[in-house]
């Protein structure tokens, strides 16, 4: 069937899920709302869909099949609740929520009303990530040693001040580790599995009016035994894309964004020679490294069309909430190491 979807929240983000939307199969905005009706308003004309006074409104609609949430951060909550006890699937843009409790909360939502949750974390679906989960499952690494992320990012002073709920515990639930490095936290995760240990550093070094950390370094235990660090900023001018390193006793691959830079193993298949030719030059876009604006919609469309399956095949997303949950997890552990100058033990 046609899944019919309301977007929650008008801000930036939502129109890229109004173009995914538009571009995945099976799937039709229907309407949108926002706190301030105008946004509304303007987002509903510009997208030829309803505008909603309210989200009571919206989820009475019969033709509203599922909601997708793309209020701030720390505003996912509430509307997925309510979404879920109106037997709404829900689609909630990164994070899931800002904390582990306020996750558990949109879960436990969903499986008592029997509807689908899912979690945008786009970078998953990239090819590139496939094939270096591909040959990790393979075992072609060997011995996993090594899983490293690095977000070097930049962020003017302009753009936390362009809303009042950015840079702030409450709805931005923290800084270049919530906020824009959480890609890269979920991806990491999917690659090497869970983390055992945490020890952390954070700081705000260049931001001004800002509660939240402007930089932070994390070394990683995982539960196979390999060790790891995420580094994470906004204050790197002018901005890289996002990498991932993996490394093992017989094979690195290093990915930044879309494209693979290093693909090296000790016994070399078939298909190696093609994929580093091929997997070079696959980023179209600025990644969101200098301008969060600068981004495609096509990670968006692949998990709207991936959620819509879920819905009519009546499965769990792949990113469902539990799988949206570790890396709020993991980034609520880093902010406690930090905070408190420990190691935190993880899963105990």
């Amino acid at each position: 069937m046609t899944v019919g979807i309301g977007i929650v929240g008008c801000g930036m983000i939502a129109g890229f899920h109004s173009k995914a939307i538009a571009d995945a199969k099976g799937a039709k905005l229907v309407g949108c709302v926002d706190r301030l009706h105008d946004f509304a308003t303007s987002f509903a004309e510009k997208n030829n869909c309803k505008a909603y006074e309210t989200i009571e409104e919206m989820l009475a609609d019969p033709e509203i099949d599922a909601v997708s949430i793309c209020t701030p951060s720390g505003a996912h909550l509430d509307p997925a609740v309510e979404a879920a006890k109106a037997g709404k699937h829900v689609f909630v843009e990164k994070p899931l929520e800002i904390t582990t409790e306020r996750c558990d909360k949109i879960i436990s939502a969903c499986e008592e009303s029997d509807v689908r949750l899912a979690v945008t974390f786009q970078s998953r679906f990239h090819e590139s990530s496939k094939l270096v989960k591909k040959a990790m499952d393979a075992g072609r690494f060997g011995t996993i040693t090594m899983g490293d992320a690095y977000v070097k990012w930049f962020r003017t002073q302009e753009y936390y001040d362009s809303g009042a709920w950015r840079g702030t515990w409450a709805l931005d639930g923290g800084g270049a580790l919530m906020n824009q490095a959480i890609h890269s936290v979920d991806l990491l995760l999917w690659l090497m599995g869970d983390v055992s240990e945490i020890s952390a550093m954070t700081s705000t070094l260049t931001h001004e009016r800002i509660e939240v950390e402007d930089i932070a370094v994390a070394t990683l235990r995982f539960a196979n035994g390999a060790l790891g660090v995420i580094e994470a900023t906004t204050t790197a001018y002018p901005g890289s894309l996002k990498r991932i390193e993996i490394s093992g006793s017989h094979g690195t691959a290093i990915i930044e964004e879309e494209d693979i830079l290093t693909w090296k193993f000790a016994q070399e298949d078939a298909s190696d020679e093609e994929i580093r030719s091929s997997m070079i030059g696959k980023t179209s876009s600025g990644g969101g490294a200098a301008d969060p604006s600068a981004i495609g919609h096509h990670g968006h469309t692949m998990l709207f069309d991936e959620f819509v399956a879920a819905i009519n095949e009546h499965r769990a997303p792949l990113i469902d909430g539990h799988e949206g949950r570790r890396s709020v997890a993991v980034i609520e552990a880093i902010y406690e190491s930090a905070k408190g100058g420990q190691i935190i033990e993880m899963n105990k």
